[in-house]
């Protein structure tokens, strides 16, 4: 319960740009610099009267950040750093400066395996979980006050596999999401074909993961990404290999099986499904195509009595490989990253029927791939 009161209180201050008090919204953009120091990390001034963007800042000598994550209150930005290298990859925190959009490194800490994928923040917001999609593992990292990272408290290991021969030969950890009510974090392991549980325990060492079983899904599936809605009473996967997104039910720890949607328009010989996002009022989910033959976001309405989906329709994303994307804290705009063609597209979200309409303005961005924003206060 405790968990569940700090969650609603963080997500209330997570929509607090959305309120009519003057604010400054800002675009964080995490990139692969393949491989090479290079200025990864930048932050743009995002106009939501125009729709227009003004750089701020880069981040220089930073190799392959390509996934961020800030915190509930957008004081500190984290990154995964090093991502997609023979060696370990790295976690670094950065504590932003709401009025410039500057970003001050703070710390960097070993991720406890290769290839770091993703980062997720606990309803609490003082520990960091991450994702080793190589080295397939989950790292656990307190966060003080001031944001700098302490070293991981608990690395958890898996080896697994499953049905499809040259993508699904070794376990692979995509992602981690913590429940609505803060107590349990799920695990997609791309490469097993599960959704891993785990109980959420704090003790004298900290936080600490305690395994509590899996979720199969259908052969072949590939889970990625995942996301809660707002209700805290559904959750919805986004399957890699098998182009789906599968709806569920959630209550105490567990996820009930609702429902498949395919992602994609047609039916393909290959799927690349990548990120997914509920709009903040809960009415509709959106979900990236990777090609090889569709590049688009695909729109769902949301049944929010029963969590079943209902296809709106599908966008181009006007670029290739949309890794990832981000709505805006009002809601009013959605944002992707496509990686191939470094470019950032920005549309309009119609709230009423969920439609994205694309607006003139795009960034040139060198391989980008992951996408963060905030609307902080000012007055």
């Amino acid at each position: 319960m405790k968990h569940k009161f700090l969650f609603f209180c963080l997500l209330l201050a997570s929509q607090l740009g959305c309120v009519k008090s003057p604010t400054r919204t800002y675009l964080f953009i995490g990139s692969f610099t393949e491989g090479k120091p290079k200025k990864g990390i930048h932050v743009y001034e995002f106009n939501t009267n125009t729709a227009t963007l003004k750089p701020l800042y880069a981040v220089a000598k930073t190799v392959n950040p390509s996934f961020l994550r800030l915190s509930h209150d957008g004081s500190f930005l984290y990154s995964v750093m090093e991502s997609q290298l023979p060696t370990n990859g790295k976690v670094a925190a950065f504590a932003v400066d709401s009025l410039s959009g500057n970003l001050k490194f703070l710390n960097i800490q070993d991720s406890g395996g290769r290839n770091p994928a993703h980062l997720s923040i606990t309803g609490m917001g003082n520990y960091l979980v991450n994702s080793n999609y190589t080295d397939a593992g989950i790292s656990v990292f307190k966060a003080d006050k001031d944001g700098v990272l302490q070293k991981q408290h608990q690395l958890i290991t898996f080896k697994d596999s499953s049905i499809i021969k040259g993508r699904q030969d070794a376990a692979h950890i995509h992602s981690t999401n913590l429940s609505s009510d803060g107590e349990f974090l799920f695990a997609q392991v791309l490469v097993a074909d599960k959704i891993r549980a785990f109980q959420v325990q704090l003790n004298s060492q900290g936080l600490t993961l305690v395994d509590s079983g899996f979720m199969p899904i259908k052969p072949g599936s590939g889970p990625r990404h995942f996301t809660f809605h707002p209700n805290g009473k559904f959750g919805y996967a986004i399957a890699e290999l098998s182009g789906s997104i599968i709806a569920y039910k959630y209550s105490k720890g567990n996820l009930r099986y609702v429902q498949d949607y395919p992602s994609y328009r047609t039916k393909q010989d290959r799927y690349r499904a990548a990120d997914i996002h509920i709009s903040p009022d809960g009415l509709f989910l959106y979900a990236s195509n990777r090609g090889p033959k569709e590049d688009s976001i695909v729109i769902f309405s949301i049944n929010v009595q029963t969590g079943q989906l209902n296809l709106v329709g599908h966008e181009p994303t006007y670029g290739e490989h949309p890794r990832n994307f981000c709505i805006s804290p009002c809601g009013n705009f959605l944002l992707v990253a496509n990686q191939f063609t470094n470019n950032v597209v920005v549309f309009q979200r119609n709230k009423k029927t969920g439609i994205l309409t694309k607006l003139p303005q795009e960034l040139n961005v060198e391989n980008p791939s992951s996408l963060q924003m905030f609307s902080y206060r000012i007055d």
